[in-house]
């Protein structure tokens, strides 16, 4: 294929149709169809809603509690999650992608400083899949703000919100990626080395930083005990992030690689990786449901999330995983190692947060359990299952993914292996 040199990066030669309309482009579309639909429904639940604009207001219009309603169905908290709302899907999804994403680009920087040769010179690839992970989590909470409440926050900057704390770091983090996907496509492996090392940190410190912020809007208060009484949580969320990412980069070697000669090398050290991740997030579990509340323990090991939590989450992210990659065998056992454990990783956050809302309730001021306003009353078991609107979003989210992924791939043939120099 032609190429186009410019500072020093050899562009492809490609047609706007082939480039924004090929098979894999549709799919994204597609994806994001779905989001578009979301977006609609949720916007429709939020903003249209007959019962709280309507009926609500013919039946007592002066009632302060009706006000109260009207104004955070219009601007909600700012934007922000409070102890008294409960997380969403949206918070699922955006956890897992940017967690999982930062993952991916922890992994190759650290395996460029380390020398694996056959990694750094797949790691242009490795790294997009990464960055369009955190774009998708990006996209997932902007849907989740809405555009009055981003529209709000910008307008009246509250310095101590989540949004702003996070976006200084955002600022840094995607273009110091960007610039070392720029350093591999341009086969200047000295410098993408040296950059590797504040990328590992920033990696970590997304992960860190995110987790201090979470915990900051909650409080750090009582009345979510996997919040504050897990032991360790920050080194859960890592671990079992650097597992999804695992997956993820081993779907993405299948599919990039797999008629490569370079395949089967590229594969065993994922699944040797794995399995030491494996190991370890399977010792945390049992130490961690030894420690934490019995209350929510029992919630989610015998109550109404068991099935998910065995099912979901135990055997697609621990036990199968564990019997494919436990001996060497050929690429397909490592393949299916790395979808099962794709697919519980989202479960394990699933149940993170639903587990953490269902059981919200604590006697901390010694006046028995306190009353949520979104449950109205309070119960054993508060579960509220996600809205369709909330489903589209998430699923349409993997449109980001695709579409950034290929755009990089229809330019750069991010897919080939490069020797630096």
């Amino acid at each position: 294929m032609d190429k186009i040199i410019f500072a020093g990066l050899e562009i492809n030669k490609i047609s706007i149709m082939k480039l924004l309309f090929n098979k894999s482009m549709l799919v994204g579309y597609a994806f994001l169809a779905l989001a578009c639909v979301g977006i609609f429904d949720v916007f429709d639940v939020r903003y249209f809603s007959v019962a709280a604009n309507a009926h609500a207001s013919g039946l007592d219009p002066t009632n302060p509690a009706l006000k109260e309603a009207m104004r955070l169905a219009v601007f909600g908290d700012v934007g922000e999650v409070n102890r008294n709302i409960p997380w969403t899907l949206f918070i699922v999804n955006y956890m897992y992608m940017i967690y999982t994403g930062s993952g991916v680009i922890f992994l190759v920087a650290l395996a460029e400083l380390m020398n694996f040769n056959l990694v750094a010179r797949a790691s242009a690839g490795f790294m997009v899949a990464g960055i369009s992970m955190v774009f998708a989590g990006l996209f997932t909470i902007a849907t989740d703000l809405n555009m009055l409440n981003m529209l709000w926050m910008l307008i009246t900057p509250n310095m101590n919100a989540g949004m702003w704390l996070m976006l200084p770091l955002y600022c840094i983090y995607i273009p110091f990626v960007l610039f070392e996907i720029y350093l591999v496509l341009t086969n200047k492996r000295e410098w993408a080395k040296r950059l590797a090392l504040p990328i590992l940190v920033l990696s970590i410190g997304v992960d860190i930083i995110e987790y201090y912020i979470q915990a900051k809007l909650f409080s750090m208060n009582t009345a979510r005990h996997l919040w504050t009484e897990f032991p360790a949580l920050m080194f859960y969320f890592i671990i079992s992030a650097f597992v999804s990412s695992l997956g993820v980069m081993g779907i993405n070697s299948f599919l990039v690689h797999k008629t490569k000669k370079e395949y089967n090398e590229l594969m065993d050290l994922i699944r040797r990786a794995m399995l030491f991740f494996v190991s370890v997030l399977g010792l945390y579990e049992i130490i961690g449901y030894m420690s934490v509340d019995k209350d929510w323990s029992f919630l989610i090991l015998f109550g109404p999330f068991k099935t998910l939590y065995f099912g979901g989450y135990i055997f697609l992210t621990l036990a199968l995983p564990f019997l494919l990659i436990v001996k060497p065998g050929k690429p397909i056992f490592t393949l299916l190692a790395s979808i099962s454990v794709f697919v519980g990783g989202f479960a394990g956050r699933y149940l993170f947060v639903y587990g953490g809302n269902a059981n919200p309730m604590s006697n901390r001021f010694g006046m028995g359990y306190e009353k949520y306003d979104f449950y109205a009353v309070s119960k054993l078991f508060n579960y509220i299952a996600p809205h369709m609107g909330e489903i589209l979003i998430v699923v349409g989210s993997f449109g980001v993914c695709i579409l950034i992924y290929k755009l990089f791939d229809g330019l750069f043939s991010i897919g080939e292996l490069r020797n630096h120099h």
